[in-house]
């Protein structure tokens, strides 16, 4: 029989070692807990399918959240009066400098490269280059003054009206390697453009008082302009 002696520093170890588990120190069984309850179960569940949905929800696309929408509703017509509340509150939310930056932006930003394929010569005829210019910087602003119009909100309306006023005013006299270069006399003649419209869309929705206060407001934005204003407002009135 062959008899193994340790040294004497690691029989230290071990007899030390052997002398704790007898006293319990090394590590004991974990017992497992009691199972699961089914609620605490469907609980979790409800939860990741929750934040699954708001990342859905958050997906969208435009088009997509309206089509939502309008199966919400028609499942559940209840909700609408609160949710048109809702609606009008988000479309009358923004400001009308957020406005007027935003049509800065728009007729200062866009680019000369834009005039490829519109300037020139086409199959119908020969377009300039101003006039083209033109057309690409009406296309650049959006027309959400006749929607609010169009949804009865005419104070929500008239702040666009003004915001886009303001916007043009702003930019009429920036030095551009753009569009207004080409263009320069746009700012005026479509901020007469804008407010001929909104005259034309509340006629029979604004009173003469609502109209001077109107104008009134525009001056204050674009202050040597209201000539212009004041002669496009009354010849829109009686149209």
């Amino acid at each position: 029989m062959l008899i193994f002696t340790l040294p004497t520093g690691q029989r230290k170890r071990f007899l030390k070692a052997d002398r704790g588990a007898a006293r319990g120190s090394f590590p004991q069984a974990v017992t497992p807990g009691p199972p699961a309850r089914k609620g605490d179960v469907i609980m979790a569940r409800r939860t990741k399918s929750g934040k699954q949905a708001a990342d859905i929800l958050e997906r969208l696309a435009s088009e997509e959240a309206v089509a939502v929408l309008h199966l919400l509703l028609g499942k559940h017509p209840e909700l609408r009066p609160e949710v048109e509340g809702m609606a009008k509150n988000v479309m009358s939310s923004i400001s009308i400098e957020d406005i007027a930056a935003d049509v800065f932006s728009a007729v200062t930003g866009v680019d000369l490269e834009a005039l490829h394929g519109r300037a020139g010569k086409h199959s119908w005829g020969y377009v300039e280059p101003n006039e083209a210019a033109w057309e690409l910087l009406e296309e650049a602003l959006d027309d959400d003054m006749k929607r609010k119009v169009e949804a009865d909100m005419l104070t929500a309306a008239q702040g666009v009206c003004v915001g886009i006023i303001a916007g043009l005013y702003n930019a009429r006299n920036v030095a551009s390697d753009g569009m207004l270069n080409l263009a320069p006399d746009f700012p005026a003649e479509h901020a007469g453009y804008v407010v001929q419209q909104f005259v034309q869309l509340c006629r029979y929705k604004m009173n003469a008082g609502a109209r001077e206060h109107l104008l009134k407001t525009l001056t204050i934005h674009a202050p040597g302009w209201e000539d212009v204003f004041h002669r496009v407002a009354e010849d829109a009135g009686k149209a």
